[in-house]
């Protein structure tokens, strides 16, 4: 029998966040481990409760299930909001505990490891590299199978200690369960020795482009499309296009690409090559403008025929909690209120000080508070005033404790943990429907348009002030220059210096 283990460390951190990144963090979204986490990972089974029913170790589960001499080795899952950095203290752990979880599961062929890409620490900028040499040390040159964010961060680092590596191929993303199971695969059939992979890669000087990034919009459908043909080629085992995080904040952020082949590195360096170029083809196009909180508003107020039908969904991406973003400001908060009486809209916000101050008030009191400019700066969060009756009262909801306030024609959800607006149920399951709401506030770029896809019948996207603001983005102190940053004339250079 081959014994191989299985684990994730997953959270997209934005570094512009003043909120580090605990352990608490990961325990109260997602964390299982050994026969909970096989079991979770079953067919029909949900693997991460609140993410996503089957993703990347349901994936890998269900493959390496198709090998009669495979043995699966749980270890554990620890997965978060996006948000700040790892603390110290939280990296310290997850190293601690990843040793110990590969010291007790004995000695092993193999090991799939699920992680964003894109994460770093209070006191190290690569910590995902960091966990996958910790697991060498333990595990030695075995093979190790990395599924990876199609917004992962890729450095030399994780090439050299992953065999394997295999992101997303779609955004919104749509395929964890695809590329765990695909990697899986790969991971066992190497393991088996009926393959032997080797990786090309490519890095680019580039942090936007690719206009929205969704695959299937003209801009990067051919760059998606040319992907699937080069697997086409039995020697072509898998093909990756990392599009990045922005606020990552990594000196040497950018885009990336990345193939793997049975043993041909001639091939895996032409076909990675040959996707660098098709992706820098298309850098100049940058993602469109948005309009500001009330022209966004103003824009819901014109199609009364959609909202009368499901709901508008307006997603506040100077704030998205699913980017990393406190999910803290007030702007879109202060405008729904100014200027949209005529409209009934459900909104969000985080502060642990209003929940706490609320929580023993009784359903039903009129009450006072103040509400943001308590994590980010007044500029990002102005401080705003609002009369409201407490509606509900919610404890250990995957938000935190939350606090349902009525102000009238919005309704607002104040949490005290990131409030990841991405779902339907993120606001139904504290009673109030979207389908009755005008207007739904989303804190989320791309997923939501999945979670919403019966309700919504609109989409805007509205720019205020906030960390995760692309020109935010763009401030970020990098190693060289950067498109769309600075005028890059090629990516050659670059790419060299990168890859070493």
């Amino acid at each position: 029998m081959k014994r191989i283990a299985f684990v994730r460390i997953a959270q997209e951190t934005n570094g512009l966040s003043p909120v580090l990144t605990e352990v608490e963090s990961f325990e109260r979204t997602h964390f299982l481990s050994g026969q909970a986490l096989l079991d979770c990972c079953a067919r029909w089974q949900t693997e991460a409760k609140g993410f996503l029913r089957n993703a990347e170790l349901s994936g890998f589960v269900r493959a390496a299930r198709t090998f009669p001499d495979v043995e699966i080795v749980p270890l554990f899952s620890a997965w978060a909001v996006p948000g700040g950095p790892l603390s110290a203290t939280a990296f310290a752990w997850f190293r601690a505990h990843l040793v110990a979880a590969l010291e007790a599961a004995g000695p092993l062929d193999g090991l799939f490891f699920s992680m964003h890409g894109a994460m770093t620490a209070e006191d190290h900028n690569e910590p995902e590299a960091v966990f996958l040499a910790d697991a060498r040390s333990v595990i030695g040159e075995v093979p190790i199978a990395v599924s990876l964010d199609l917004h992962a961060h890729l450095t030399p680092e994780k090439v050299r200690l992953g065999t394997i590596l295999a992101a997303y191929r779609t955004n919104p993303h749509r395929d964890h369960h695809t590329v765990g199971y695909r990697a899986g695969e790969i991971l066992v059939r190497t393991v088996l020795g009926e393959v032997k992979p080797v990786a090309g890669w490519r890095s680019l000087p580039m942090v936007l482009g690719g206009g929205t990034t969704i695959d299937f919009f003209p801009t990067m459908r051919p760059v998606f499309r040319r992907m699937k043909q080069m697997e086409k080629d039995p020697k072509v085992l898998y093909v990756s296009l990392l599009m990045c995080h922005l606020w990552v904040d990594h000196p040497e952020n950018g885009w990336a690409t990345h193939v793997v082949t049975d043993n041909d590195p001639e091939l895996a360096e032409k076909l990675a090559d040959e996707l660098a170029k098709l992706s820098w083809a298309v850098r100049h196009k940058l993602p469109p403008e948005f309009p500001g909180p009330e022209a966004a508003i103003q824009q819901a107020r014109s199609v009364w025929i959609r909202r009368s039908l499901g709901t508008v969904c307006i997603s506040d991406a100077s704030d998205m909690v699913g980017a990393g973003a406190t999910g803290e400001s007030t702007h879109l908060l202060k405008a729904l209120i100014d200027t949209a009486a005529d409209m009934a809209s459900l909104t969000t916000i985080r502060d642990d000080a209003v929940v706490a101050e609320l929580w023993d008030r009784p359903t039903g009191d009129s009450v006072d508070v103040t509400l943001g400019g308590k994590l980010l700066s007044e500029a990002l969060s102005p401080p705003l005033q609002l009369s409201a009756r407490i509606r509900s009262q919610h404890p250990d909801t995957p938000f935190g404790d939350v606090v349902v306030l009525d102000a009238g024609h919005v309704q607002v959800v104040v949490t005290s943990a990131p409030p990841l607006a991405m779902k339907p149920s993120f606001y139904s399951d504290v009673g109030l429907s979207p389908f009755a709401a005008d207007i739904c506030v989303v804190k989320s770029l791309f997923p939501f348009r999945l979670f919403f896809l019966f309700h919504n019948r609109m989409t805007i996207y509205t720019k205020s002030r906030g960390i995760t603001d692309f020109d935010a983005g763009l401030q970020i102190d990098f190693a060289r220059p950067i498109h769309p940053k600075d005028p890059v004339d090629g990516w050659r250079p670059t790419d060299a210096e990168r890859r070493g």
